[in-house]
């Protein structure tokens, strides 16, 4: 599954800049390069989401992990990420130790390992899911 790299944000960085969105912070965050996208990146986003009205979160706190879990459900809802990867993203990116909201995916993920139901089934509870968490 292709989650979002540091480069990504700064190709979308520079969206944001050609459509004049109000942001000083931004066209510096457009112009890092891909050899420091990978440390400027989350420097120059401290300092770009609040002039965007958004929080910026710490890596690896549960706001964070819940932020990035309601993203990938978005991701699912919209076609981008097949409903059986949004199920096994919980555990690959955090293993057993999951936040409260990756219960109910985890457990589908485990129903398409089981066999006992369709996959369209569970493709249809997951995407119950995903909206549920991004409600």
């Amino acid at each position: 599954m292709k989650e979002k790299s540091a480069w990504d944000v700064v190709f979308a960085a520079c969206d944001l800049v050609v459509e004049d969105v109000p942001a000083p912070s931004l066209a510096v965050l457009a112009a890092v390069s891909r050899r420091e996208a990978d440390i400027e990146v989350p420097i120059r986003l401290r300092e770009v989401l609040p002039e965007l009205g958004l929080d910026p979160l710490e890596r690896g706190t549960v706001a964070a992990k819940e932020a990035a879990l309601r993203a990938q459900a978005r991701r699912a809802l919209t076609g981008e990420l097949a409903p059986r990867d949004l199920a096994k993203w919980p555990y690959e990116k955090f293993g057993y130790a999951w936040i409260d909201l990756t219960t109910g995916l985890s457990w589908l993920d485990d129903d398409y390992e089981s066999g006992d139901r369709s996959d369209a089934e569970i493709d249809a509870d997951v995407l119950a899911e995903a909206r549920r968490l991004t409600a």
